[in-house]
């Protein structure tokens, strides 16, 4: 999604229960979902894309393993099988081998198999005769030392030393499958993907739409027939278009306060949902200048601050204090309610 369909996540809450309302809508397959995305996409590569960009492609793919979706906080024990079957670790936990699902077909109508697995870490380790034109998610794989395969449905991840939390990687919106037979610079315009959704047009710094993969390995799904992205940078001027009747759903984290409250007065009918945000606020100074550049004056600037009032100033009573750096994520997590949490997403519904 990744946790997948990812983009599919969107449309299941939008069509699911009502947050906070008790009313439920009937999940009736068809129709195509509308939303705008302020970032234009630079290329369809999932694995050299990034944030927000990557939403119009992420429902093109599947991951090893995803998070469950219907749980609200991503954990090693949230984790559910989604190319794969199956996993487990070897004694020493440094061998991680997965059971792969078989009876899968690219979008292509090839069949989907561990080779697929190892060319796609061949890309992120660099080990490979393909090479990615940028690799953002290199670091990310600092521990791994090779993948193997064991026949067409069986593959291994061989770590340096053993990290217990390497699943939760694998699980993460950013660790989607490629296919061996398809070579990265084809991945960039015309992605081949597992997944729910295949590409339907794509125009840079104006839209990508897809539709409904017909031969999608889970039985009944996806519930829409596609997606259209449309790429507007102005929060305000997109909102202007929500209102307006022009998208289904608004972007995730593009929206202010008062853009919400402009939303619900506009159109009453919205589902305006609080979810988790991962976005710090932060009061930055120069430390090379004085006065800044004495330490002691910087911790007493930091312990004079009045932390919640300024969470409650900037976010407008909306946002927490942070007690930590955020946790890598997931970015179908976005689509969970969360009362206290302090980023919003209207949807509308039809």
């Amino acid at each position: 999604m990744a946790p997948k369909p990812r983009v599919a996540i969107a449309a299941v809450a939008l069509l699911t229960a009502l947050s906070g309302g008790g009313t439920a809508l009937a999940q009736k397959p068809g129709g195509t979902l509308r939303i705008y995305n302020p970032e234009s996409i630079a290329s369809l590569s999932m694995l050299e894309e990034f944030a927000n960009a990557q939403l119009p492609i992420m429902g093109m793919f599947n991951n090893l393993v995803m998070f469950d979706q219907h749980v609200a906080q991503n954990t090693l024990q949230s984790i559910v099988p989604d190319l794969a079957t199956s996993w487990s670790w070897n004694e020493e936990g440094s061998d991680l081998t997965f059971q792969l699902r078989q009876g899968v077909s690219w979008h292509d109508g090839r069949p989907f198999t561990a080779q697929d697995v190892r060319c796609t870490w061949d890309l992120y380790l660099e080990t490979g005769s393909e090479k990615l034109r940028i690799n953002p998610r290199k670091s990310s794989y600092y521990n791994l030392a090779a993948v193997s395969t064991n026949g067409d449905y069986e593959v291994t991840f061989h770590l340096k030393r053993p990290q217990p939390a390497f699943p939760m990687l694998l699980a993460s919106g950013f660790s989607v499958i490629f296919p061996c037979h398809v070579p990265p610079r084809e991945m960039r315009q015309h992605p081949i993907g597992t997944g729910p959704f295949k590409l339907s047009d794509f125009k840079p710094k104006e839209y990508v739409r897809v539709i409904r993969n017909p031969d999608y390995w889970k039985p009944g799904r996806p519930f829409l027939d596609g997606i259209e992205h449309t790429i507007i940078p102005d929060p305000a001027t997109a909102v202007l278009a929500f209102n307006a009747g022009k998208f289904d759903m608004t972007a995730p984290g593009q929206l202010t306060v008062p853009l919400v409250n402009d939303i619900k007065s506009q159109v009453p009918q919205a589902i305006c949902d609080w979810m988790p945000g991962n976005v710090n606020r932060h009061l930055l100074v120069n430390r090379e200048k004085p006065p800044f550049d004495n330490p002691d004056l910087r911790r007493a600037l930091a312990l004079s601050i009045d932390r919640q009032a300024f969470v409650d100033i900037i976010g407008q009573g909306q946002g927490r204090i942070g007690a930590a750096a955020a946790a890598r994520g997931r970015l179908g997590h976005a689509y969970r309610d969360d009362k206290a949490a302090p980023r919003i997403w209207p949807r509308r519904v039809a």
